[in-house]
């Protein structure tokens, strides 16, 4: 297996755990699956998920950011829901649990990415402004999966729904798929002004 995931916080796992165990907070989450689960939840393949800020024209190096780790929360057969921690004053604590397309969408890019002959650390690179997720895959497997910025030769793979005009599950290098986000970003000339 090519991937080497870091490994989460024990915090985090705490926090995640300790909510799959509460039944109050499963049955107060919006997410059905976890209500109507039909075995044991576990979490698994916990993903640190990174914020792509600053992506503006002239080539400067965008900024990422930690906002948290994501653990697929999975009954027997497959992944069912995500479970989000976020780091607070007092140490790593459980956000919110969720599910949707994307966490579909998350294990197939993981079983793709698993195919590759090249090692690397799966993360989570998320663009706001284009309401995109990406699955990162960072050439450098030792990293600290806290830190650290996309390198022009790591695989991003945009996860599905992709943003209209970005194929999703196409694995592309940063140095193709940061240039196509720049003009999709950048501003729109105005009217009367020259192109």
């Amino acid at each position: 297996m090519p991937l080497h995931v870091p490994p989460a916080p024990a915090p985090a796992l705490r926090s995640v755990l300790a909510a799959l165990g509460s039944p109050t907070a499963v049955r107060e989450a919006r997410t059905p699956a976890l209500r109507s689960a039909p075995g044991p939840l576990t979490p698994e393949l916990p993903l640190p998920l990174h914020v792509l800020d600053g992506i503006t024209p002239g080539g400067r190096t965008p900024r990422t950011r930690l906002a948290g780790w994501r653990f697929l929360i999975s009954d027997p057969d497959r992944p069912v829901a995500a479970a989000d921690t976020r780091l607070t004053p007092d140490g790593w604590a459980f956000s919110h649990f969720f599910e949707g397309p994307y966490i579909a969408s998350t294990a197939r890019a993981l079983r793709q990415a698993e195919l590759l002959t090249t090692h690397y650390q799966p993360r989570l690179l998320s663009v706001p402004e284009l309401y995109m997720l990406t699955l990162w895959l960072h050439g450098d497997t030792t990293a600290d999966g806290a830190s650290g910025t996309p390198a022009p030769h790591d695989l991003l793979v945009p996860l599905a729904p992709a943003p209209p005009g970005i194929c999703a599950h196409r694995p592309l290098r940063v140095s193709e798929l940061l240039p196509v986000l720049t003009l999709r970003l950048a501003p729109a000339p105005l009217l009367g002004q020259p192109v």
